[in-house]
């Protein structure tokens, strides 16, 4: 059993900081359970543009609000708390955060949390040992 406070992680190496997002890894690969588990902000007023082309990423919004841009259809989706979108198809999306939004992430295959955005907003594939 792994019991842990989101302010645990703050300033550790699963407290990831960007320009336009935090995310705060409370499972990563090396839990060896198929998948990861991440508290993510995307701050107000930024736009990020992202591709997992290697991993499925489900989200669940519960602060905020924002908009949901599929880039290779152009659908847009309102963001608001109990929001839920699943990128199933590896899905060019972007993220309009109108307000702070806080959201739950989870990653399949798993993030070890090494990754890092490539110029396409893309993570690569990589493996708890590797």
């Amino acid at each position: 059993m792994k019991v842990i406070h989101i302010d645990e992680l703050d300033g550790t190496a699963n407290d990831v900081d960007h320009d336009t997002w935090r995310s705060r890894r409370f499972v990563l690969a090396d839990a060896g359970v198929g998948f990861s588990f991440h508290d993510t902000l995307l701050r107000a007023g930024t736009e990020t543009e992202m591709w997992y082309a290697n991993h499925i990423e489900c989200v669940y919004v519960y602060q905020g609000t924002g908009t949901l841009v599929n880039r290779e259809t152009g659908e847009e989706f309102e963001l608001k708390p109990g929001t839920m979108y699943l990128l199933d198809k590896h899905d060019k999306h972007t993220v309009r955060a109108e307000t702070d939004i806080r959201c739950a992430c989870v990653f399949n295959p798993p993030v070890t949390g090494r990754e890092v955005h490539d110029e396409d907003g893309v993570y690569p594939l990589l493996t708890a040992s590797a």
